[in-house]
């Protein structure tokens, strides 16, 4: 359940998000040590932007994910299947506001992109939509859709409060894993393609069903 917001302010206005399928920012990081609950982690959760709609730099997209950006626990984030991490940049006004309520940013403060972890922040692909197996087509790469991305402690900890975990199970906003059919290059402005896979399962269904066996 969502604190209370009757006496904070209410956040700033966002402007409609755009249904159109592309990419805003591409964003990768290098594996740091962090102290989370009194124990040194190694982690490259904190995504930064590399290739921004104002300076559309190509990133190289290979078979284990992308140029510059480390994975330090691939059991979490890593090898083939889940080579990339795209969220849909619908989701961030969301967690604006509960990181607002929770008093680990300012109500006015935009989130960056890469804050929730992810190598693509796109628009025009929600979980709901999206399904195994289907294949994002960019210009120069082809990435598959593999499954739903799990929170842990570590996506708690650069989200700054305890229930970030839980507000992820409870709202679904799981954004998900992407595997590289076809290696390439990549740069943020680009519009993708979404091509059906078998359309089984969604990756709003798994994420549900994983975070019952939880």
């Amino acid at each position: 359940m969502l604190m209370d917001m009757s006496s904070a302010p209410a956040p700033t206005p966002t402007p409609p998000v755009s249904t159109t399928r592309q990419l805003l920012s591409v964003n990768v990081a290098q594996a740091e040590h962090v102290m989370i609950e009194g124990h040194r982690i190694l982690t490259a959760i904190g995504k930064r932007p590399v290739s921004t709609l104002a300076q559309p730099t190509r990133i190289a997209v290979k078979a284990m994910g992308l140029e510059g950006d480390d994975q330090a626990d691939p059991t979490v984030h890593g090898g083939l299947s889940k080579a990339v991490y795209a969220y849909p940049q619908q989701h961030y006004p969301f967690w604006q506001t509960v990181r607002s309520q929770a008093g680990a940013q300012p109500w006015d403060e935009a989130l960056p992109h890469g804050m929730l972890g992810e190598n693509l922040t796109i628009t025009g692909l929600l979980e709901a939509d999206a399904h195994i197996g289907d294949v994002l087509q960019f210009p120069d790469c082809t990435l598959a859709i593999s499954e739903p991305r799990q929170p842990c402690y570590k996506f708690a900890h650069v989200m700054g409060f305890a229930q970030a975990v839980k507000m992820m199970a409870q709202s679904g906003y799981c954004g998900f894993y992407l595997a590289v059919r076809t290696p390439g290059t990549i740069a943020a402005g680009e519009s993708y393609e979404l091509i059906p896979g078998p359309r089984e399962v969604s990756i709003a269904e798994l994420f549900k069903t994983k975070m019952k066996r939880r």
